[in-house]
């Protein structure tokens, strides 16, 4: 039994490590506080049972068959979860683990993110839901807008306050996440609001996805068109959900010269530039001096893309179509003949999986380390265990080492390498929450010193220097 500022919490003990579930961080963002900034969660009377998750935040299915998320399976979804080797002792480095999702899917409950191999290498982990969709990331009138961001900043106040208690130091917290949840993370290392609140970062995968306040409200008026003009706070978040998923499905794809970078990414909802919640794109902020005090471990896959295209039934023909709107929309001035000469004798298929893995993933992730220079440790995963490669997720199973979960065995194909890689990650993750440092050198833009995730690990000079010469000239932008 640990005692925290709303109240005391009973978890179980697995394997060692006392673990705690579905702690209210943040009361219910449904009824008089839909869609309002977070609000600290209810102080209750005796002992709360802490043996399960909370209710998943509002949003479609991840993936095609998983079951349909329901108002009915719970409402008060902005809880926690608390592995901690030593509940009584004290000190302990902390890590804060940030889900992916596009901004649009995911929780803190998926059996992929068990950190019970995590905490028993000496950290307190903590995760947590957030919202996400319509709910988190919709430009909504009179709404305070990043809402999700909002959650995530809520969360770590409740670390700060608390993660002592379960034997962690408040003072020693790093992040981590992935796609999405890396993405937040370079958000939070630039937001006024979470200056303070953590030490160390780790950004897995991060994504260059960021709109402007005038296309957020365009989706919005979109998603609104598709519920008759209702507006969000009347609508049900089953509506939203099933309004959103129409948009992306019939507008984006019918009207790509409308929404633009918004049709190739197929997402309706990402972190809003407001200039309030989040002033600015993280990299000329972090280039500018923003979170000069924060240690950084950033990093990509090689074959990222390899994981969407798997599953895209598109015919070579059309895909060389779609390759050509993606060079026009998306990519730098001479990226065809770049990613030809990279690539010699590549199919179209293979050229559009570099294009879009360099825009959506390795180049936002790249261009962060540079961004942060002084203070950031590079790496680039390039084991390739199954046809995907080192597709986008395959870091997720290896660093928390749930190697045998569903999305573990899709991505490792079950390689006797596997457990050796997810050693390397938990130990380099573990030793940079603990001391700074994961163990290769730091990234400076001139060498670029990367350490590459593999069989045979390694130190190397800017691994995907021609992708880094071609898109450093651009940067990132933003859509809108």
């Amino acid at each position: 039994m640990t005692t925290t500022t709303a109240g005391k919490v009973r978890g179980v003990d697995q394997d060692g490590i006392a673990v705690f579930r579905g702690i209210p961080y943040a009361r219910s963002p449904f009824g008089p506080l839909r869609m309002a900034a977070p609000v600290p969660a209810e102080p209750w009377d005796g002992t709360r049972d802490a043996t399960g998750f909370g209710p998943r935040p509002p949003q479609p299915p991840m993936f095609p068959g998983l079951p349909t998320w329901s108002s009915a399976d719970g409402l008060d979804c902005l809880t926690l979860n608390v592995w901690s080797p030593d509940p009584g002792g004290s000190g302990l480095p902390v890590m804060v683990w940030i889900h992916g999702g596009a901004y649009l899917t995911g929780s803190a409950d998926l059996p992929e993110f068990d950190a019970r191999l995590l905490a028993g290498e000496g950290v307190v982990v903590v995760s947590f839901n957030y919202r996400v969709g319509m709910e988190g990331f919709g430009q909504v009138d009179g709404a305070p807008p990043n809402r999700g961001l909002l959650d995530q900043v809520a969360a770590l106040r409740w670390v700060q306050e608390n993660i002592a208690a379960f034997g962690g130091d408040p003072g020693r917290v790093t992040l981590f996440g992935e796609s999405a949840g890396a993405g937040s993370i370079a958000c939070l290392m630039t937001m006024p609001s979470a200056a303070g609140l953590f030490r160390r970062a780790i950004a897995q995968s991060v994504p260059g996805l960021f709109i402007t306040p005038e296309l957020a409200a365009r989706v919005t008026a979109a998603v609104r068109a598709r519920l008759g003009g209702a507006s969000p706070y009347e609508s049900a978040p089953e509506a939203l959900i099933t309004a959103a998923s129409a948009v992306v499905a019939e507008e984006f794809a019918a009207e790509p010269r409308r929404w633009g970078t918004l049709a190739f990414a197929s997402i309706p909802f990402l972190p809003v530039l407001d200039g309030d919640v989040l002033p600015s794109l993280p990299w000329p902020a972090l280039a500018a001096g923003a979170a000069r005090d924060v240690d950084l471990v950033v990093g990509f896959n090689k074959d990222e893309f390899a994981l969407f295209l798997a599953s895209d039934p598109t015919p070579d023909d059309l895909l060389g179509h779609r390759f050509n709107a993606a060079l026009a929309t998306l990519a730098p001035p001479g990226a065809d003949a770049a990613y030809r000469a990279a690539l010699p004798g590549a199919s179209v298929r293979e050229l559009y999986g570099r294009l879009m893995s360099d825009w959506l993933f390795r180049m936002p992730s790249a261009l962060l380390a540079d961004a942060h220079a002084g203070r950031t440790f590079a790496y680039e995963l390039a084991w390739s265990p199954t046809p995907l490669g080192a597709c986008h997720g395959l870091d997720v199973p290896l660093t928390f080492g749930t190697l045998d979960t569903p999305l573990g065995t899709m991505l490792t194909g079950g390689a006797p390498e596997a457990e050796t890689l997810s050693r390397r990650f938990r130990t380099a993750w573990t030793r940079f929450a603990a001391t700074g440092d994961p163990g290769w050198p730091r990234h400076e833009p001139g060498t670029a010193i990367t350490h590459v995730f593999d069989v045979r690990p390694s130190d190397v000079s800017d691994p995907e220097a021609s992708s880094r010469a071609l898109w450093s000239t651009t940067g990132i932008t933003v859509t809108g």
